[in-house]
């Protein structure tokens, strides 16, 4: 698809998710955790661990088995799964559902997990194309209304300037490639790769020296020519390939996304990549698969992830949950966690505590700046001061009211003070409506 880039003769895109500053575990050489490092803080025993389990991965000691996250909500068990998958490489899948989420989707339960363990495992490609490779200069993401919700923003097109030791070139490029951009995270200073042809973007690294919380691979500014011929190397999952081979057979899937995959086409995608790896052209990239709320699982869930495990092409499981005993749902057994005993066998458990003040307040601020809110010294005492009381979370989500509250100005104690008139906690949420209650009663 040439027509997708177009040379032609600064506004940032901003995308902040909860967990976008995850960079790692943030430990040393030593596998000890720093207190403050890739944008984690605290959780130093639970961070530790979590660098072992590495370590079992690469050197191929955890097949068969998994890792469980216990601990109370709030407590960093998916900044946890996500510094494992950032630890073992910047393209390692990483795939996040809700145990909840198996009985709402569109196709049944086992169909639902296969689709999401084959997202959790990546195929790297290496082909010689024409791309365009260079450090990013500016990039502009222009954005228009979504087509069936005026309220949300979707990027239109994008206008970016590459630039090498030895030259410049500013491109334009459609919906696609903006999304690419937008999920890799590039920003100013980083060095990528665009496919001439496909459209398809990979980030190399960066040029800019490494600062405080957030560290990237260092990369050296490129040289020759932005547009050039060389070695492109990508990633694409086997659910990827699944959907591109069963498009030319099921016409329906043009237009679901939703609709099953046979094991057919499933099998003809694992015989080609095999061929692939066997002929030196790809190498398969095992990702993390991590399921939250892993007690609303139910027994046949259980039985489906226990015997993909055991799968010579399965991803890394991650099981979190803040449940003590209880029952396995679709049973009446009672078990640890909701989970079956010979489940538990195979899992290596790691619990994450609460939170302490100090550690509020530094995630408080790396949340700042990855919002790119201004924030004074008092306020954020305030806010690591309410999230002991409270939580975590609450602490956090209350700095983008505070900011509205600021007019986009600096966030003082009295902006986050009224955000929390407007805006309950859940213990204060609890107490009004039983307040309600007793006055109706």
């Amino acid at each position: 698809m040439p027509a997708v880039i177009e040379e032609v003769a600064k506004v940032s895109f901003e995308r902040v998710g909860m967990h976008s500053h995850i960079r790692g575990l943030g430990l040393d050489e030593n596998g000890r955790a720093r207190f403050i490092a890739d944008g984690m803080v605290g959780q130093v025993k639970a961070r530790e661990a979590a660098g072992i389990a590495v370590e079992l991965i690469k050197r191929g000691k955890l097949a068969g088995k998994g890792i469980l996250l216990v601990g109370p909500t709030g407590s960093g068990k998916t900044a946890i799964a996500m510094g494992i998958a950032r630890e073992l490489g910047e393209d390692v899948p990483f795939v996040q559902i809700a145990g909840s989420e198996i009985y709402s989707a569109e196709v049944n339960k086992t169909e639902f997990l296969k689709q999401a363990m084959r997202r959790a495992i990546g195929v790297r490609i290496s082909e010689e194309r024409k791309v365009y490779e260079g450090e990013v200069k500016k990039i502009e993401i222009r954005r228009t209304r979504h087509p069936f919700n005026p309220y949300v923003e979707i990027p239109e097109s994008v206008i970016i300037t590459l630039r090498t030791k030895d030259d410049e070139k500013t491109i334009r490029a459609g919906r696609e490639i903006a999304y690419q951009l937008m999920e890799l995270g590039v920003e100013e200073g980083d060095v990528i790769q665009i496919d001439a042809e496909t459209g398809r973007v990979s980030k190399v690294g960066t040029t800019k020296e490494e600062e405080g919380l957030f560290f990237k691979r260092k990369v050296s500014l490129p040289s020759g020519p932005v547009l050039k011929i060389k070695e492109f190397t990508y990633t694409v999952t086997l659910h990827d390939l699944d959907v591109a081979n069963a498009r030319g057979n099921i016409f329906g899937l043009l237009f679901s996304t939703g609709a099953e995959i046979s094991d057919d086409v499933r099998r003809r995608v694992d015989e080609t990549v095999k061929s692939w790896i066997e002929e030196g052209r790809a190498t398969l990239v095992p990702g993390v698969l991590f399921i939250d709320e892993v007690h609303m699982l139910d027994i046949e869930a259980f039985s489906f992830l226990a015997r993909a495990m055991e799968s010579e092409l399965a991803p890394i499981l991650i099981l979190a949950t803040n449940r003590g005993r209880t029952k396995i749902r679709g049973t009446d057994i009672e078990a640890p966690h909701g989970i079956p005993v010979d489940m538990l066998d195979r899992l290596l458990i790691i619990n994450t505590e609460p939170y302490r003040k100090e550690e509020i307040r530094e995630i408080v601020k790396i949340r700042a700046r990855e919002e790119k809110i201004e924030v004074s010294e008092e306020a954020v005492e305030y806010l690591a001061e309410l999230g002991e009381k409270t939580s975590l979370r609450y602490a956090v989500q209350l700095l983008a009211p505070a900011s509205v509250l600021a007019k986009g100005g600096r966030v003082e104690r009295e902006h986050v003070e009224k955000a929390k008139e407007y805006f309950a906690d859940l213990r204060r949420s609890i107490e009004f409506v039983e307040k309600l209650e007793g006055m109706l009663s």
